[in-house]
């Protein structure tokens, strides 16, 4: 986007910007996880959750480090590092709600056996 266009930015409301970081860090952290469960073949919540935590904290206060320091067309905001991580929160706690019902149903499955 050119620098001379960026005033001109639609937003559908105040806070509009803050529920896509949401969202597009939900989606990060879900495929994080997903990508983990795939390569490894099983879960392994502590190690998951602190990778997936790591990862997309490093990334989000990286894109923001960058928006401060070097873009001047750009402002870091310490609120789109908060809505990062609340996506994150957000994945992490559908990810532990499907890992418990993932222990349910084998658990079923072996005493019904």
């Amino acid at each position: 986007m050119p620098i001379n266009n960026m005033g001109n930015t639609f937003s559908y409301f105040e806070g509009f910007d803050k529920l896509v970081h949401l969202g597009f860090f939900f989606v990060l952290a879900v495929l994080i996880f997903w990508g983990r469960i795939n390569s490894l073949k099983n879960y392994h919540l502590i190690s998951d959750l602190t990778i997936a935590v790591l990862v997309t904290f490093c990334f989000g206060s990286g894109i923001e480090l960058l928006q401060w320091k070097v873009f001047t067309y750009r402002s870091g905001d310490w609120w789109d590092l908060f809505a990062d991580m609340l996506g994150v929160a957000m994945a992490i706690f559908a990810y532990i709600l499907l890992h418990k019902k993932q222990d349910f149903i084998t658990l079923k499955t072996k005493l019904l056996q």
